[in-house]
């Protein structure tokens, strides 16, 4: 073997050679095949080229040239055969037939392996078994391929249909409800009403019982976080004043040790606990606080930044008098308790009881507690509104049997014209409801942006001729008498307007507060930043159709369930993009109609937002 070491010449015999190479080389490349079959010497390593192009893409008899790695940096010239920069590459046509016969094999190779099953060489031979089973899994799939194209389509051309129609009804009939019949149903009712079909248990039994005793657990530890608060607000503390805030020079004294000094330390000043200049706000003690009635509440409200207060109030027997505390959580630990409404001695704003002090009796389950905003220190948003109207949600059952026994004098007698104010929106109630029993989501959130529309002040209260034209757009009559009553109810203030979230609770009725708890719970998790708004993006996100009955079947997907969710959740929505507090509840006002038992209407919200 003849080598060329550096500084010394190579032999006249490698010369040769070495021209000869050179010659071949500037006609075209050609593989020796005598030298690739010579013997290897032993000190020589093997030398692997598999590695150097893959067996699915390349064919190891087809040149394919270097020019796809190296770039060209010759000029170009389109007469030469050989690029100046690559001398090692054949002419441009021997390169593109190259290139189109790789293509071709290329491909027949891809169209073989589609047809036939690539097995390695180590595998055994599947059995028969085996072979039939994998027959039936793509015969199978095969088929629902087959039935999903098909459903797809059909779905494309409901969906035109249903447009074409709904353009010529357009050009005949107005967008009101007017030319409907009480009956009809349109698309937005059939796909609100799927919404119902949530009635199974979301959780097993042992997940339900540990999710509702965290839930315990975590409404407990709130209540008893404001519990301390009022003590601590309201109980008198003995303070130990420091020696300069007395008067009496005298009284102070400097210890005879440090007499020559001027000042002496404050662990060694007479410090007393009677002379100071603190004085405490009442005498109260632990017991007489103690004797008190704890409530939850809410804000009726139309801005969910303060419908969704987590309001907790507390009556105390001794003074008649109340006060109502918001709980407040500032991420995972965080939480705080702070006065919403001062203590305070107060009485109805509002109703048959006006200027009467509030008692024991008025506090249960749905009650309405009113007051003045302009004497409370209150948020701006919630004093536009004159009249501030807390419901009762959940009342501490076990204490008001204790107050009850205990306490002398309480008014429990309701008064005749309450119980005539009762029967009429009763009997404007049992009117509707069979209107609403189908169309319930239509209607309720039809009317939601009806009235909003009209409210161009944004103070909520609108005339009485607008309620009168609602109700006939709508199709919701209700005999002249009844509206008449139903009216002098609501207009307590004689002044020719009533806001219009009573009026509707009035004559369409509303959820129970079981209810409206899970509703508000729903939307807290959505809401998480508090704003009032929830981005309809964030709704795709959040809802979850996995659990629908019809999705658990097999006839309808999860993004048509989802799809038809959002289709009429945008419908109520005034701005398509977001979703307020006030939508989000007339939604499921307008759902909860049709549904007889609570715990569906709870089922249906666990189901879909995993609450």
């Amino acid at each position: 073997m003849d080598l060329e070491v550096k500084g010394v010449a190579a032999s006249s015999r490698r010369q040769a050679e070495l021209s000869s190479r050179g010659k071949k080389l500037s006609q075209g490349w050609k593989p020796n095949i005598q030298a690739t079959h010579g013997l290897r010497p032993a000190e020589v390593p093997c030398l692997d080229l598999g590695k150097l192009g893959s067996s699915d893409e390349e064919d190891g008899d087809s040149y394919i040239p270097y020019r796809k790695r190296f770039p060209r940096i010759g000029p170009p010239d389109s007469s030469s055969a050989v690029s100046w920069g690559t001398p090692l590459q054949t002419p441009y046509a021997q390169h593109h037939q190259t290139q189109e016969m790789a293509r071709k094999h290329c491909q027949k190779k891809t169209e073989l392996s589609l047809e036939q099953k690539t097995i390695p060489e180590n595998l055994p031979s599947p059995t028969d078994k085996y072979k039939l089973k994998y027959q039936q899994y793509e015969a199978e799939m095969k088929e629902g391929y087959k039935q999903y194209s098909q459903r797809t389509a059909e779905k494309k051309k409901n969906s035109a249909q249903s447009q074409e129609s709904s353009r010529k009804t357009a050009d005949k009939e107005e967008p009101q409800l007017e030319d409907r019949t009480d009956h009809d149903l349109t698309a937005l009712d059939e796909k609100a009403l799927l919404q119902q079909c949530y009635t199974s248990k979301p959780y097993t039994m042992q997940h339900s019982i540990r999710k509702l005793e965290a839930e315990d657990v975590a409404a407990e530890r709130r209540k008893q976080t404001v519990v301390e608060q009022v003590m601590v607000d309201q109980l008198s503390r003995a303070v130990i004043s420091d020696p300069e805030q007395s008067t009496n020079i005298g009284t102070y004294q400097r210890d005879w040790t440090f007499a020559g000094l001027e000042t002496a330390p404050l662990r060694f000043r007479k410090r007393t606990l009677h002379e100071t200049k603190i004085r405490t706000r009442s005498a109260l003690t632990e017991n007489v606080l103690s004797n008190k009635l704890r409530f939850d509440g809410r804000i009726i409200s139309r801005n969910g930044r303060d419908a969704c207060r987590e309001l907790i109030g507390f009556f105390f027997m001794y003074d008649r008098s109340l006060t109502v505390y918001e709980y407040r959580q500032f991420g995972k630990n965080r939480t705080n308790a702070l006065p919403f409404i001062q203590k305070g001695v107060y009485s109805h704003q509002r109703g048959q009881r006006k200027g009467q002090q509030y008692d024991l009796s008025d506090f249960y389950v749905g009650a309405n507690l009113t007051f003045l905003s302009c004497n409370l220190s209150l948020p701006e948003s919630i004093k536009q509104n004159p009249i501030l109207t807390l419901r009762v949600t959940n009342i501490d059952e076990a204490a008001i049997d204790i107050l009850k026994t205990t306490s002398v004098g309480i008014k429990q007698d309701i008064t005749q014209q309450e119980i005539d104010e009762s029967r009429v929106f009763r009997v404007v109630q049992g009117i509707l409801k069979e209107k609403l029993n189908k169309r319930g989501v239509r209607v309720l959130t039809g009317l939601g942006k009806y009235f909003r529309e009209w409210d161009q002040k944004r103070d909520g209260a609108l005339s009485k001729a607008v309620f009168k034209q609602a109700l006939t757009v709508f199709h919701l009559e209700v005999p002249e008498k009844d509206f008449e009553s139903l009216w002098l109810i609501l207009d307590d203030n004689c002044n020719d307007k009533v806001d219009y979230g009573e009026f509707t609770r009035a004559i369409i009725g509303e959820m129970n507060e079981y209810r409206k708890a899970f509703v508000r719970k729903a939307y807290m998790k959505l809401d998480f930043n508090k704003t009032g708004n929830v981005p309809m993006v964030d709704i795709r996100k959040c809802y979850c159709a996995k659990k629908h009955s019809r999705v658990l079947s097999g006839d309808a997907t999860e993004e048509e369930i989802k799809s038809s969710f959002l289709e009429t959740l945008e419908d109520a929505c005034s701005n398509s993009s977001e979703v307020s507090y006030c939508e989000f509840e007339d939604y499921y006002e307008g759902l909860s109609i049709g549904i007889m038992d609570d715990e569906d209407f709870v089922n249906i919200l666990r189901n879909a937002w995993g609450i």
